[in-house]
């Protein structure tokens, strides 16, 4: 069976309800499983709580000193044990990870050009040994978006690009599926119907949609990050809603399937 790595969006966290149905569908998803999360809003909030000012680029976030202090506090701390301890109390045996430990997930420190993002890491190894011996005694790893720099330590790292490469590192090991949920049905062809999912997408149609101007803006990132996956290995990547996470995986039923 097929590894699930699944990546939740800060909109399912931010909620105590919906982050709850969201676990307890995780915890039933059968097979080995890798959950990947978020957690931007929370870190925004604790970060003016604590007087640290939040500064945005094009929708990411600037990491200096004191923001990478806020975002290992919320990711690895508040927002990862929370997660962990919810899996514990549903039977499932959960362990969280930053890319620190073991070395799993080691980065570089992302280089100066037109913007200096600070204490930013972009995936270079990822620990796919590691990460199967855990699997292999029957614990689900739980990553904070936070990888390791030798030079500069923890660095903050994008939630859907690190859940990407884990899956390409996996996938030379098993077979995997990536699963992205967030708060829409799928791709959608009218951002205004949440009844109009894309319900397979290949690269030619993506290519078509693109031209046509119906997947356009931040969802266009998204899809190359998974078709690169895909190229790379990994056996699908399901783009769906949270609450739909078991029939998408378990049936194919739900969200947008993306493949060659």
């Amino acid at each position: 069976m097929a590894i699930s790595i699944i990546k939740i969006g800060g909109n399912v966290i931010d909620n105590e309800k919906k982050l709850e149905k969201f676990l307890q569908l995780f915890s039933s998803l059968k097979g080995d499983k890798i959950l990947v999360h978020g957690g931007g809003k929370i870190a925004t909030q604790i970060a003016a709580d604590l007087g640290v000012e939040t500064q945005m680029v094009e929708g990411r976030r600037i990491t200096d000193a004191p923001m990478r202090e806020v975002v290992t506090m919320v990711y690895g701390g508040k927002v990862n044990k929370t997660i962990v301890a919810s899996l514990q109390s549903l039977g499932t045996n959960a362990i969280g990870l930053s890319g620190a430990d073991g070395g799993v997930i080691l980065a570089e420190k992302r280089p100066v050009k037109d913007i200096d993002y600070g204490y930013v890491g972009d995936v270079k190894q990822v620990n796919g040994s590691f990460i199967q011996s855990l699997l292999l005694q029957k614990v689900t790893p739980v990553f904070a978006p936070l990888s390791f720099d030798p030079e500069y330590g923890i660095l903050n790292t994008n939630a859907d690009t690190q859940a990407s490469a884990i899956a390409v590192e996996m996938a030379k090991i098993r077979d995997v599926n990536l699963v992205y949920c967030f708060e829409k049905k799928g791709v959608l062809k009218d951002a205004d119907d949440e009844e109009s999912v894309i319900a397979k997408l290949d690269r030619a149609s993506y290519e078509n949609y693109k031209k046509e101007g119906i997947i356009h803006s931040g969802m266009i990132p998204k899809l190359d990050n998974a078709f690169e996956a895909v190229k790379a290995g990994v056996r699908k990547v399901i783009i769906c809603e949270a609450d739909d996470l078991l029939n998408a995986v378990e049936n194919s039923s739900r969200g947008t399937t993306i493949r060659l």
